[in-house]
């Protein structure tokens, strides 16, 4: 394989030039550039890309630690995520947390090592001194870490509210809120709590008691979850809507109702939040209330470029949310 002192040597022309070539630093003659160009054609060098980081002081890489990519919302937001961080010439690597501090703290370590010029955190578990050390520009999805670290979210208390509203139009009595509590001295931080605040607000208001069920995120098998929520059904026989914190629990909730004998949206009401692709898969397809994805997604990737370029950016960026009405109410 041939090296940059081939490259240098064929063309005529110095290591530092070739160098200066491949970061487009300093000033080079048109000549010498095509010169250089064509002789890296000719050799099929491939520069390597650690050794322009090096060079450059930037990897042109971003750090990504989500809790679990197989997680409908974090695949499409990654997906988003790297169609995005592509068209600005960047390139994403995926940290899977799974919610574990030991290796999500084994992830920032690698990435150190990697020479990151930033990092997107979807995490919920770890101390935010582990972010504030990195001094690296950092931006955070849906959790206040620090003042200087932005934020971005959507309006996790006004899609609590929409939900719960719409089930109480439907004439429901007692909707239940559903959600996966992950646990952990930093819980508190996430902004999706205000999910459960909406429902509390409008249930409140509306003369009835809260009736909350959080499901065990360290439970995985399929079946154990749907017992829970079938045992929660029977306990509460006059519990007629469930708001769900996702989607994934929504469905989870559809094929408890059905072992339960609740007839959907006859007997039970359901909506769950984030509108991702199996909302519309579902039958009957699921009520949710959209996060704009997509959107958000372009919004991180601009937060972390700006910082990377040392402009100002704004704190805490949040977006609005819709209201899908499907067949589950």
């Amino acid at each position: 394989m041939p090296k940059i002192e081939d490259v240098a040597k064929k063309a005529g022309v110095s290591v530092t030039t070739v160098s200066r070539v491949l970061n487009n630093r300093g000033y080079i003659s048109e000549k010498t550039r095509e010169n250089v160009y064509r002789v890296m054609k000719e050799l099929d060098y491939q520069p390597n890309e650690m050794a322009r980081a090096l060079f450059r002081r930037k990897s042109n890489m971003i750090g990504l630690i989500i809790p679990d990519v197989s997680h409908p919302f974090f695949s499409e937001l990654t997906y988003y995520l790297e169609y995005y961080a592509d068209k600005q010439g960047y390139k994403l690597l995926l940290c899977n947390s799974d919610r574990d501090i030991v290796k999500e703290s084994k992830y920032i370590d690698m990435l150190k090592k990697n020479k990151v010029d930033a990092i997107i955190t979807g995490s919920s578990v770890l101390d935010v001194e582990h972010y504030l050390n990195l001094n690296l520009p950092i931006v955070s999805l849906d959790r206040e870490v620090a003042d200087n670290i932005p934020v971005v979210s959507s309006d996790n208390e006004m899609g609590g509210r929409l939900a719960t509203q719409l089930l109480l139009d439907k004439k429901c009595r007692q909707p239940a809120f559903i959600y996966r509590g992950i646990g952990g001295p930093h819980h508190v931080a996430l902004l999706a709590n205000g999910r459960a605040q909406g429902y509390d607000e409008v249930v409140t208001q509306a003369g009835y008691d809260p009736i909350h069920l959080q499901l065990d995120a360290s439970v995985k098998d399929e079946q154990e979850i749907e017992q829970e929520i079938i045992r929660f059904l029977h306990e509460y026989p006059h519990v007629d809507a469930i708001f769900a914190s996702s989607d994934v629990i929504a469905a989870e909730v559809v094929q408890a109702s059905r072992q339960a004998g609740r007839r959907i949206p006859e007997d039970i009401r359901i909506i769950g939040y984030d509108d991702v692709k199996i909302a519309s898969l579902l039958s009957p397809r699921l009520s949710s209330v959209r996060q704009p994805i997509e959107e958000m997604s372009e919004r991180i990737i601009d937060l972390v470029v700006k910082q990377i370029n040392g402009e100002d950016v704004p704190n805490m960026n949040l977006f609005p949310v819709q209201l899908v009405e499907r067949e589950t109410t």
